[in-house]
């Protein structure tokens, strides 16, 4: 059945968060993702795969976006097995980027190749005004870290330093980031593999480590963040163990959290129900007053902007 909450306007909360992202607009994007990466706190992105989706994010109050592979992938209809052509997510990034004011970081799987796409791929990335770029040490193409039963073969820890090293050279932009993401959990592997990569990558350069795993419980990630001893920012992903307490994260020191995958997974359910519900009953009557008014769809595309701009430039009849 679909779900009883009523739409609820979000006109004020987008009032009061846009406020505070121009307040952050002075600042460049990557700058605010850098700071971000290297505050004293804990800090937090939300998932986004397109520009509404982004502009939601922003509007809640987020300092930044994660730029999810999978979700983008999900959206566009295929897997997230590099399906979707690298410059077909930068088509979708610069939708994302534009709608919005805050930092996105890419989730950009193994950089679309060798160390020549990677770094590439960061000139491309700037270009559109994306923050930073997350690559994780697997091998082109990429399977999804959550697929239960899959090899998940790692790369060549001194190539993937080199990659990362590549990347960091190529970059123009100063605070542009780029994260190492270590999947040696992921692939079976134990803590002293985790630690081994980690420390190259962050000695080539990183700006920080996304320690990964899909395990329900945290434990990787704790036995991982005593040894590494604050080297350097770490960056989490808890979809898995998700029950973890939030304050356990800032215990243990980490620079920021994102949560990865969850918008893309509520529209999906949302979508299911409507579709679902009009299909069976053949009729609007259950879901309109449950759903987005049209006009909401009009402000969160700037309609007002446009209108005040036909205003300025088009011959008054």
């Amino acid at each position: 059945m679909l779900a009883t909450s009523r739409f609820i306007p979000r006109a004020c909360v987008a009032s009061r968060c846009l406020s505070m992202s121009a307040a952050r607009q002075q600042e460049k994007k990557t700058t605010q993702l850098k700071k971000m990466i290297y505050s004293s706190e804990l800090e937090f992105i939300m998932e986004a795969h397109n520009g509404l989706s982004a502009k939601i994010v922003e509007e809640a109050g987020f300092k930044g976006i994660w730029g999810s592979g999978l979700s983008i992938s999900a959206q566009l209809g295929v897997r997230d097995s590099n399906e979707a052509s690298w410059t077909q997510v930068l088509d979708v990034l610069e939708f994302m980027s534009d709608a919005t004011r805050i930092p996105i970081l890419l989730d950009a799987d193994t950089g679309y190749g060798n160390f020549n796409n990677a770094r590439r791929m960061v000139k491309k990335l700037e270009q559109r005004g994306v923050a930073g770029a997350c690559i994780e040490d697997k091998l082109f193409p990429k399977t999804n870290s959550l697929l239960d039963g899959r090899a998940q073969p790692l790369a060549d820890m001194e190539e993937f330093a080199l990659k990362i090293r590549a990347c960091k050279d190529a970059q123009t932009d100063p605070d542009f980031c780029v994260v190492a993401r270590v999947e040696a959990f992921i692939a079976g592997w134990g803590l002293e593999e985790a630690l081994k990569r980690a420390t190259a990558y962050h000695d080539a350069g990183a700006d920080a480590i996304l320690m990964h795993s899909k395990k329900s419980d945290p434990s990787d990630i704790e036995a991982f963040m005593q040894a590494w001893n604050n080297k350097g920012p770490v960056v989490l992903v808890p979809t898995k163990y998700y029950k973890t307490p939030t304050q356990q994260f800032r215990d243990w020191q980490c620079s920021m959290v994102i949560w990865a995958n969850h918008n893309v997974r509520a529209s999906v359910s949302a979508m299911q129900q409507v579709t679902a519900d009009i299909y069976a009953n053949q009729s609007l009557v259950n879901v309109e007053g449950k759903v987005a008014p049209v006009n909401e769809l009009f402000r969160l595309q700037d309609d007002k902007e446009l209108r005040e701009a036909e205003d300025k430039y088009l011959p008054k009849v």
